[in-house]
């Protein structure tokens, strides 16, 4: 059996290290953990950073900290993986991130002084980018985000190169023409296509003004099920036999109760 014990006289992140190397151990670990892979454990990595996400709406120290246990191991996940396939190791992944944190923070762990230091750290990013070959400036932007977060990145990263609305009229205006052509989609297929065109002008314009629109979104959804529970308080059982009428008076006094 490989020796990876675990001791409460170890740093927490060596026992957490040797935990993970245990379940991992093809010799006696958990046959769970032996059958995962990068591909498997990635939604469940997703899954941690929004629970971590909540617990900080939450404001509970408690539960942040133990969100941001699952977080880390997620990473320690990943890492054993690698250790196993030979790929690299937790220690390779920690020293890369403290190598990059140095060297974009020139004013801090260099010689630079300290200046726009938002201006320094998106120079090196791009020196960063360019070391590689000639590259899209959307590179980096993953697949995996959130639809509304990779719009609103997506188009901040076209904006660096200067394919941008010079201010907020822009996809304003765009919002109204994309709103005509769902009104006018021919098909379901079109119709589809145009409202996904609207999101992403409506993004657009909440980006100009400053608004985080995944955050925004986020928020409304919190409002929108707070709002909706309060209704089904007031209903009682009988909600699916109330006219709409009805349900509309209990969300307007629901409305006007957070108000006051």
């Amino acid at each position: 059996m490989a020796e990876a014990q675990v001791s409460a006289t170890q740093s927490p992140i060596d026992r957490l290290l040797g935990v993970m190397a245990r379940l991992r151990d093809p010799d006696g670990g958990c046959e769970w953990d032996l059958a995962q892979d990068f591909a498997t454990i990635a939604p469940y990595t997703i899954e941690e950073a929004y629970e971590v996400a909540d617990a900080i709406d939450g404001g509970d120290p408690a539960a942040i900290c133990d969100e941001l246990g699952d977080l880390l191991l997620q990473v320690v996940f990943h890492s054993q993986i690698a250790t196993d396939k030979g790929l690299f190791g937790f220690d390779d992944v920690a020293t890369a991130i403290s190598d990059k944190m140095e060297r974009r923070h020139p004013h801090i762990f260099g010689d630079a002084k300290t200046g726009d230091v938002r201006g320094q750290w998106e120079a090196i990013k791009a020196a960063e980018r360019a070391s590689g070959g000639p590259k899209s400036a959307l590179d980096g932007v993953a697949l995996s985000l959130p639809a509304l977060l990779r719009s609103q990145k997506l188009q901040g990263r076209a904006a660096r190169v200067g394919f941008d609305w010079p201010d907020a009229d822009g996809p304003r205006a765009k919002i109204a023409e994309e709103l005509a052509e769902v009104v006018a989609a021919p098909d379901d297929a079109a119709r589809a296509e145009e409202i996904g065109d609207l999101l992403f002008a409506v993004v657009n314009y909440a980006r100009h003004l400053g608004v985080d629109a995944e955050g925004a979104l986020r928020a409304a959804n919190d409002k929108f099920a707070r709002r909706f529970q309060a209704v089904e308080r007031l209903a009682g059982p009988a909600i699916a036999d109330l006219s709409l009428d009805t349900l509309e008076a209990h969300w307007q006094a629901v409305k006007a109760s957070e108000r006051s």
